[in-house]
């Protein structure tokens, strides 16, 4: 486990969510944590902090007086359907940019579960 934050904030989606979003991004994503049933991205600590909520998305940051942990897997591990790496992290792959990684889920979202009039626009 680590703690959101310090390095890096996580992002959460269910996986069909997650699944489509990672299509969408293609190779412009970073490194994702994987388990039986979320995609988890990294994105640089605040990046999110602005956004408007995304229906089933979760931003995992530490905020007082709460500390959010995220499960990391070993960098060895990349199948699952345990914790495992589905990008593995590298050395030019780490962090997701922000703002391409809620422009590919507020389209996934409307994709999967249609379009709600409380979605924000990508």
């Amino acid at each position: 486990m680590a703690e959101a934050s310090i390095h890096w904030d996580a992002v959460r989606a269910p996986a069909p969510i997650g699944e489509r979003a990672l299509a969408l991004l293609g190779s412009q994503s970073g490194a994702v944590i994987a388990d039986y049933a979320h995609v988890y991205w990294l994105i640089r600590p605040g990046a999110a902090h602005a956004w408007q909520r995304i229906r089933q998305v979760r931003i995992l940051r530490t905020e007082l007086p709460t500390i959010t942990y995220v499960g990391v897997p070993p960098i060895t591990r990349t199948t699952g359907p345990r914790l495992h790496w589905h990008i593995p992290v590298g050395p030019d792959r780490y962090l997701t940019d922000a703002h391409r990684l809620r422009e590919a889920l507020v389209r996934s979202v409307i994709a999967e579960l249609g379009l709600n009039k409380r979605d924000p626009s990508p």
